[in-house]
């Protein structure tokens, strides 16, 4: 869809990325010099205080901000070569996101919520209303379709949103403090859930938390401090 995948190559690869924000005396470097690897199936949690540079990273895998220097390769294929139009399709068939807000629509039923993605691909209503049938059951929501997020739990208006995010197949899902407005029943339950998506579906998921317990769900935990990798380490987790 977006090129041509190199063989061999990681699904993601970031190589010297930096980015700085601002010029002159008031430039911030949020990252400096970022390398790193994440396969097909992998589960990466990144870690970091404020200001680690952590969201930055995520947005730019995110392809919703862009490294100031460096490399970033989706499936082999420099992204930065991209067209503007070629970056937004891979937002669209490749990634799904989920942040911390939900950030559905209030008046819109969960159905429609999760249908969202598809109506701007084109998809005809029929088929629509079947895939976003089928998301929700997969999260666990099937016989709430016409509930709208105010009817719903918080726990309940993530896992819609979660729908939302792999209804187009997407094979990487960003998430961005997933389970920061949830309490701790809730935000095991979302956990869970990841958990199940990336085993049994093969999603590869990356995941900014500050939450050292839902770190521990991912395979991976890479510690994030002052724009730069402190440590990436397997979390001996399998799902």
């Amino acid at each position: 869809m977006i090129a041509t995948q190199t063989d061999g190559a990681p699904l993601i690869e970031l190589h010297g990325v930096t980015k700085v924000y601002g010029e002159g005396q008031a430039a911030m470097q949020a990252l400096a010099g970022i390398d790193l690897r994440i396969e097909q199936g992998d589960f990466v949690a990144i870690m970091g205080h404020s200001g680690s540079g952590k969201s930055t990273c995520l947005n730019i895998l995110g392809c919703l901000d862009s490294p100031t220097g460096g490399s970033y390769r989706f499936q082999g294929v420099e992204v930065s070569q991209l067209t503007r139009d070629q970056r937004a399709r891979l937002r669209r068939y490749y990634l799904g996101f989920v942040f911390q807000g939900f950030n559905l629509l209030k008046r819109t039923s969960a159905l429609e919520n999760v249908e969202l993605p598809l109506i701007y691909r084109g998809v005809p209503a029929r088929e629509r209303h079947k895939l976003a049938c089928q998301a929700l059951a997969s999260v666990g929501l099937a016989g709430w379709e016409s509930h709208c997020p105010n009817e719903l739990s918080g726990g309940q208006q993530q896992r819609v949103a979660i729908a939302r995010a792999i209804i187009t197949g997407a094979s990487v899902l960003m998430a961005d403090e997933p389970t920061g407005n949830l309490d701790t029943a809730r935000s095991q339950e979302i956990m869970d859930l990841l958990c199940h998506l990336n085993r049994d579906q093969g999603i590869t998921i990356v995941m900014v938390t500050h939450e050292t317990d839902m770190a521990e769900y991912a395979k991976r935990i890479v510690h994030f401090k002052d724009g730069k990798i402190e440590s990436d380490k397997q979390n001996g987790r399998t799902n």
